[in-house]
């Protein structure tokens, strides 16, 4: 490819919207352009860079045994219905009707189609297992979509689906996905980790999310410094090894604690640690008033709530609701007498007594609280936010807590969809059985992101090899002089005839201008033939990545390239 040929329209200045680095340089680099809020036009480039991560992916998924097909993104809403999601899955689904007043969706993910398709088509174990994926267009609709790429409304997404006789076939087809999964994101040249995770709305027994690893990242990731144990923050364990306290208290004494509403504004009152204060944190739980008590240096982890409920929805409580359960404004609420349908502690407050915690009442706190005596705590369960005092649940080591993205994400589904959808087969001894499901997403568009959140500098992007939109941009810094002219076209022809990736800038800029996109658009070799460099029988390179540059020889081009773009794609295998 020339680039006086091609369509890069790169800017200076960065978008007044663009709040994340990703976005920022997928913009001035010419890759993407805003069509609406959280909606892209692909430019060619960064059409490119997608297209490159697609072909791994596919790759890898043909070789784990899995078939592509591609589905109707628009859906009825009736397959929706069969499994509930209809009304549960929320404003992100954008519904809207045809012309005869029936009801669709924008697809956001493809359950209920491909289950719909399957039990249509398979009836017997001899047709199983079924393994399926597709590379296309998802459209959710996000309240706040941010971050281009990173959480927009449409996306590319690669979403697969297993279909097996039982739980020993369905964990066979996940191990399947989870090793493709590894060896996808290895070939990427990206920093990842895959970690424990909470199913959400896609529903299920078991999930892993691939994050990778930038200091940008929306997910925070619990990961033992000593053995392999990783989880979303969502999901992570918090074991809690103590014993139960024993001691007594005084009986319970209300204090006046006026306009102290936060534990920080009790402790500096009563002079007393937040180790020593109950939090207590009231919930709308599938419309029934829930409370959670955590030691006041804590914070609630509401996805071990709704996970401990079996809930479908967890949102915090109102400040009427708050007043209405209480009797008393926001940060005043406690155990001790409340009436709400559930008292849930942490398990960690088993280990003490004689706490603080609100008096259901205006400016009022209660001292010497001890749960077992004082409150009716329906179970005690791990219900906190990980930290980093924590130690592993596996092994006892230290825990770390780096940002992630999430480029992928694969569930164990087990009946959630093929059991209200009827998908069923005849076993071999002509028994009718449920299929048993699983699912495997990873965002395509967002991969190009996250790579760039994670491989960049303050002079733009620095693409991962198997990523970038070109592997080698060569700089012709003379066009107009027949001499420099000549011997760029014949390198250019020389690194296609190679089968390599190679733009040419053969536009007539400045110098500096040409330097600038360069390092912008995250080639990860730059090789620059200039009057000066041919005059001396050498190219000028750069490893974008360590902004080492060299000289190879005019004479003898292809032999010297080769073996320094070894140590250049050799230097991102070391760096991962």
């Amino acid at each position: 490819m020339r680039w006086s040929n091609a369509y890069i329209p790169t800017l200076k200045e960065s978008p007044a919207d663009a709040e994340v680095v990703s976005h920022k340089l997928l913009v001035r680099a010419g890759m993407v352009r805003k069509l609406t809020s959280g909606i892209y036009t692909y430019l060619p480039l960064g059409m490119r860079a997608i297209n490159k991560v697609a072909d791994i992916v596919r790759e890898e998924m043909n070789a784990a045994g899995f078939q592509e097909l591609l589905m109707p993104m628009v859906q009825p809403a009736d397959l929706w219905q069969e499994t509930g999601r209809w009304e549960y899955y929320g404003r992100e689904l954008l519904r809207f009707r045809d012309r005869n007043d029936r009801d669709y969706c924008l697809g956001p993910t493809h359950e209920e189609v491909i289950t719909d398709l399957v039990r249509g088509e398979v009836k017997s174990y001899r047709q199983l297992p079924v393994r399926l994926y597709q590379i296309q267009s998802k459209f959710r609709d996000e309240r706040r979509p941010r971050f281009g790429l990173m959480r927009g409304r449409e996306f590319v997404m690669k979403d697969a689906y297993s279909f097996d006789m039982d739980d020993a076939g369905a964990d066979i087809s996940y191990q399947l996905a989870r090793d493709a999964y590894m060896r996808i994101f290895t070939r990427l040249g990206l920093k990842f980790r895959p970690v424990e995770a909470d199913s959400g709305s896609i529903g299920g027994n078991f999930s892993h999310e691939f994050m990778v690893l930038a200091d940008t990242g929306e997910d925070t990731i619990a990961a033992c410094s000593a053995c392999q144990y990783a989880a979303n923050v969502e999901r992570a364990e918090v074991r809690w090894t103590g014993t139960d306290c024993t001691a007594s208290c005084p009986p319970c004494e209300p204090v006046p604690t006026p306009g102290a509403h936060t534990v920080a504004e009790i402790c500096s009152m009563l002079n007393a640690p937040a180790t020593a204060l109950i939090k207590t944190i009231l919930f709308d739980v599938d419309g029934e008033s829930v409370a959670v008590l955590v030691r006041g240096d804590r914070e609630v982890n509401d996805v071990k709530l709704k996970n401990l409920m079996g809930a479908t929805t967890v949102e915090m409580a109102s400040p009427a609701q708050v007043e209405a359960w209480t009797g008393a404004p926001v940060g005043f609420a406690g155990p001790v007498g409340l009436k709400v349908a559930h008292v849930f502690a942490d398990s960690e407050l088993r280990g003490g007594t004689d706490y603080i915690a609100g008096g259901n009442a205006a400016d009022t706190h209660l001292l010497h609280v001890d749960l077992g005596r004082d409150a009716a705590v329906e179970a005690w369960s791990d219900l906190r936010v990980i930290t980093a005092e924590d130690r592993c649940p596996r092994c006892g080591g230290a825990i770390e807590l780096p940002k992630g993205i999430e480029v992928g994400h694969i569930f164990k589904l087990g009946l959630k969809y093929s059991e209200p959808m009827k998908a069923s087969y005849l076993d071999v001894n002509g028994r009718e059985r449920t299929m048993v499901m699983g699912c495997y997403g990873i965002g395509v568009s967002r991969v190009v992101a996250a790579a760039i959140e994670q491989n960049h500098d303050d002079g733009g992007i620095i693409f991962p090899p198997a990523i970038a939109p070109f592997e080698v941009l060569l700089l012709n810094l003379d066009p107009k002089k027949d001499d420099v002219n000549g011997k760029a076209e014949e390198l250019y022809a020389a690194l296609r005839a190679e089968g390599v990736d190679v733009l040419l800038d053969d536009r007539e800029e400045r110098p500096g201008v040409k330097f600038k996109d360069a390092d912008l658009i995250g080639c990860p070799m730059q090789l620059v033939l200039g009057g000066k460099g041919l005059g001396r029988g050498i190219v000028e390179c750069k490893d974008r990545r360590t902004g080492v540059k060299g000289e190879l020889p005019v004479e003898g081009f292809m032999d010297a390239f080769r073996a320094w773009a070894g140590t250049v794609r050799g230097g991102w295998e070391a760096a991962k």
